[in-house]
């Protein structure tokens, strides 16, 4: 089973069975390692985008509570490399939120990442090396 970091879009298809992808992301994260690992700007942007599900929300924090989800960057102890991924994907956009993945990736060399998001295919770790994915096809 794959370790992974995992992205907005995959834990809002999971809390939200009319997203697209909702039978897709179950199947995998029955596959993946727990527990995976996220961002507080992931977690913020599903908490925002899960806004009109609170049951969705209340098992977001469920999962946090459960360990199932860990939190596995803290921004102001990276600050200076999360600025220079940011600054460099500029024509993107990148998020913070994916900033923050791809230098949890340069930490966790082990885990995937768990995304929806086709950003992450152009994106790359160290400077050069690229992502290993979990994603639809």
């Amino acid at each position: 089973m794959p370790a992974a970091i995992v992205d907005t879009g995959p834990l809002v298809a999971f809390l939200d069975r009319a997203e697209r992808h909702h039978a897709w992301v179950v199947k995998r994260t029955v596959e993946l390692e727990a527990p995976l690992l996220v961002c507080e700007p992931v977690l913020a942007e599903a908490m925002f985008l899960l806004a009109r599900l609170p049951k969705a929300q209340e098992a977001l924090w469920d999962l946090l509570e459960n360990g199932a989800l860990r939190i596995a960057l803290h921004i102001d102890e990276h600050t200076p490399a999360v600025r220079t991924l940011h600054r460099k994907y500029r024509d993107r956009p990148m998020s913070l939120a994916d900033a923050c993945i791809v230098r949890m990736a340069e930490l966790y060399e082990k885990h995937a990442i768990f995304t929806l998001d086709s950003d992450f295919t152009v994106y790359r770790k160290h400077g050069r090396e690229p992502l290993v994915l979990i994603r639809p096809s």
